[in-house]
């Protein structure tokens, strides 16, 4: 799988949703590409990743 341009490697099927929370992401404050597709928040847990998934994960940054 690749997430960010950088390959991951994945022991079996895993909800995006299960992903995220595994590597520490806040759901609130990402938007999340998934194969060329921007996934719904509501979508995550049914979206499923394997080592084919090409993941971009955008985080949002506060500032001024």
């Amino acid at each position: 799988m690749k997430v960010n341009g950088q390959e991951k490697q994945l022991l079996s099927e895993i909800s995006l949703q299960d992903y995220l929370l595994a590597e520490n992401y806040k759901l609130e404050h990402i938007a999340v590409e998934l194969n060329h597709q921007i996934i719904r928040k509501e979508n995550y847990a049914s979206a499923m990743l394997n080592n084919d998934s090409i993941l971009e994960i955008v985080k949002f940054m506060g500032g001024g």
